[in-house]
Formats: C-alpha cells, structure tokens, sequence
C-alpha cells in the first residue's frame, strides 16, 4: 500500500488554493476521460474556505460543472436548511454559484430515521458505483482523529460490508450518517484538509505514531490501489516555517 503524499503550505488560505488547484485538475482529467468527475464533500470550516473559493472566479470558469456528480461524506440527523447540516454549508457556499445539475446532488436525508437514511445513502452507492469507487473524497481531521462521522470507538470503526451507515456518537450523544472506511478507501484520491496548530500533535501522532485505528480512525483511510494526500499548513505540520 502506498504512503500517503504530504503537502505544506503556508496557512489556511493557502491550503484551500492547493486543494482547488487539485480538485480542477482532477475533474479536468475525470471528464476527459468519462465525461463525469465524482466527488464527495466534508463539512466543517476548512472545506468551507474551499467551497467559497472553488465558487469565486476564475474557478467558476475553469471546468464544466455540469459534469459534476456531487456526493456528501458525511451527514448530521437535521434537515438540509439546519445550521448544522453539511449540505447547507456547501448549497450556500459553492452549489448555488455554481452551474451543478441539481439532479448530480445527493445529499443524505438527516431529517429522516438515521438507519434510513444511510440504507438509502449505501443503496445509492451501490447503484452509482458498483464495486468502484470515487474520484475524489474530501475529508478533514477533528482534534480526536476521526474523519467524516468515524469517532473514536464508535461502531462504524468495526464495518467492513456496508457504504454508508447510521453511526451513533457517545461523546456527542448523537447519531451521524456517515461512508464508512471501506468505501472511502475505494477512491481514487482521498485528500484530507487540516489546519491550525491545534491539530498539529495528532497530525504527527496520526502520520507517525503507533496504529490505533478505533482511538484515531483517520487510521483506517488507506486507499488502495487510489492516492492519500494530505494537504496542510505548517501549523498543523508543527512546523515554524516552510524548508
């Protein structure tokens, strides 16, 4: 399995540029190739930063978006114009400036039964993808380790069938909807976004510390035979300054 391919940059602006220069290069490639680029988005601050700029020219001009199949990674149980849904953070800040096929957005239901939903989620997976998998996977890191809605000692850790599932999170006293690992790992790039100096033990700890994938699940991203980049500012590397 390959090593995972790290990229430093200077700070938060900065990797939300790498990440839309790599995004468009990857869906240019895509949509040559198949005509379609997939891609699943994350929520959270830094994907947001990312969104904003994808959707602001000369981004907007620089690929067809409506070649875009646009998949979610992880989902709250809200609806979709909650402050907390995943979905409302990336409609207003990049699908609604930007020509998407409304009918290329699958969002996860989070208003209805959790175990619903991720049913319906994985049956669409299945249904879009086969045995196969993604372009692309947008991910982030919490200060915990976990990754889309894989926390820290939740079952979802321990699924090896499924594409999607219910997960329920102990320490938020909350269900999430959320791909489970082995499905993330069939993309052919899975690129993980963090920022910040607070992250910057568990990014090393994660990169460069024992396996321990039910106390740090971004462990269990390894896809295979796809590409892991990790692109990060040199505060989440814990470095004073670029080499």
């Amino acid at each position: 399995m390959a090593e995972p391919s790290i990229q430093v940059v200077a700070d938060g602006a900065a990797v939300a540029a790498a990440a839309a220069e790599r995004i468009i290069q990857l869906s240019d490639a895509a949509i040559t190739s198949r005509k379609i680029f997939s891609i699943a988005l994350s929520g959270g601050n830094t994907p947001r930063a990312l969104f904003e700029l994808l959707s602001s020219p000369p981004y907007t001009r620089r690929t067809n978006w409506k070649a875009w199949e646009i998949y979610f990674s992880d989902e709250r149980c809200v609806g979709p114009d909650d402050e907390q849904s995943n979905f409302r953070m990336a409609r207003q800040t990049l699908l609604d400036r930007v020509p998407v096929d409304p009918q290329k957005i699958h969002r996860m239901v989070g208003e209805i039964d959790p175990q619903q939903a991720a049913k319906q989620y994985g049956q669409l997976l299945k249904e879009k993808f086969g045995d196969g998998g993604m372009d692309v996977i947008l991910l982030g890191m919490g200060d915990d380790g976990h990754t889309a809605s894989l926390f820290p000692g939740s079952a979802a850790l321990n699924e090896t069938q499924h594409r999607c599932v219910a997960n329920f999170v102990p320490k938020l006293n909350t269900w999430r909807i959320t791909m489970t690992a082995p499905f993330i790992n069939r993309a052919a790039e899975v690129m993980v976004l963090v920022e910040g100096a607070a992250k910057a033990a568990r990014v090393a700890e994660v990169l460069h510390g024992p396996r321990d994938p039910q106390r740090l699940p971004i462990q269990l991203i390894e896809p295979n035979p796809g590409r892991m980049l990790w692109i990060m500012d040199t505060a989440a590397a814990g470095m004073d300054k670029l080499d």
